[in-house]
């Protein structure tokens, strides 16, 4: 029986808060197997940098009158997290967070069935922001998640006790954790290495501190234990493979819904890794929508070529694929299980 339950807004930043020092922990054995879709060791320093935008966002926000939306503070937290999202695995949580928050949006308290509707929304997001996705990363772990969170929640007849609750968070950090054993077979690269996905155990320390944060219970570090790849002694799996050509490319720029998707088919023709997902809930006057764009290329000029030639893009950042992205994870614990 969980006693210690308290699934409103407050435990919504909670759970963020978790999620930052998690990531901030582990960051340097999720930099360590990180070799999908590139081998350039730093899914760890990007989910950690994003869920701590997406936190801090909820702090500084302190002066204003509390939200007791947890809806609204999901979505105050998924908008700050793509706006600075990095790599992949960050673009691809703020497309998870920003999803969530819209079932959620009215309530004050999370039930079963909202956390159910609420992961099912974020992960079937998450799939279709990636231009070719691809089963055995993160994705999968989210979708794991909310089929099994489903599935406990359709056998509880409406039940919209803390108890249900409960039974739903612990059954969506199993099926985390049963999917991210599962990538390893569901991927080349990773069987070669011997390792799991680094961005799926990034989302399964993610959903253990929502479970944390609602239930009041503690962290499971027995999760971990016996990940391939995942042992403090283990070397950085990245670090023996040859470096990725090519540069990452991602910026915010507005765009009807028509050309956006003509960015999308551009991209998809000249790079690989292409996400593309909505900021914000609505239209500007002129009917354009915000977008946060994501991709791979082998230049930087021709990616950036297109995206001007159809608006005007702002937080243009262009890094290399074969260097760490940003050595500001100066708060980074790097004692690996430590939490």
């Amino acid at each position: 029986m969980h006693t210690k339950v308290a699934a409103n807004a407050l435990a919504m930043k909670r759970w963020l808060g978790k999620a930052e020092t998690a990531l901030g922990n582990h960051s340097d054995r999720l930099n360590a197997i990180n070799i999908f879709p590139v081998a350039d060791g730093d899914t760890g320093t990007n989910l950690y940098l994003t869920v701590r935008a997406a936190a801090r966002s909820l702090v500084l926000a302190e002066d204003q009158p509390a939200p007791v939306d947890v809806g609204e503070v999901l979505a105050m937290a998924g908008q700050a997290a793509m706006e600075e999202a990095r790599g992949n695995s960050g673009t691809l949580f703020s497309v998870f967070l920003c999803a969530a928050a819209e079932p959620l949006a009215g309530h004050t308290r999370m039930t079963s069935t909202l956390l159910s509707a609420a992961l099912n929304r974020a992960q079937i997001r998450a799939w279709s922001a990636l231009s070719d996705p691809v089963p055995g990363t993160m994705l999968s772990v989210m979708e794991a998640a909310a089929r099994a969170a489903a599935a406990v929640d359709a056998g509880q007849d409406g039940d919209d006790s803390n108890h249900a609750l409960g039974l739903a968070l612990d059954a969506a950090v199993e099926g985390a954790l049963a999917a991210v054993v599962h990538t390893e077979e569901q991927l080349d690269a990773l069987q070669s290495a011997h390792v799991v996905d680094a961005g799926g155990v990034g989302m399964l320390l993610i959903l253990d501190c929502l479970r944390s944060a609602i239930l009041g219970e503690e962290l499971q570090d027995e999760l971990l234990d016996g990940l391939h790849g995942y042992d403090v002694s283990d070397p950085h799996i990245h670090a023996s493979m040859p470096d990725d050509d090519g540069v990452e490319v991602m910026c915010t720029i507005s765009l009807s819904p028509l050309n956006a998707a003509t960015l999308r088919q551009r991209l998809d023709e000249i790079g690989e890794s292409v996400i593309m997902s909505q900021v914000g809930s609505g239209p500007d006057t002129e009917g354009n929508y915000r977008w946060r764009i994501h991709v791979h290329v082998p230049e930087p000029e021709p990616a950036v070529a297109v995206i001007r030639s159809l608006g005007e893009p702002s937080q243009i950042s262009i890094s290399e694929l074969a260097l760490p992205r940003d050595p500001d994870v100066n708060a980074v614990n790097t004692g690996g299980h430590e939490r």
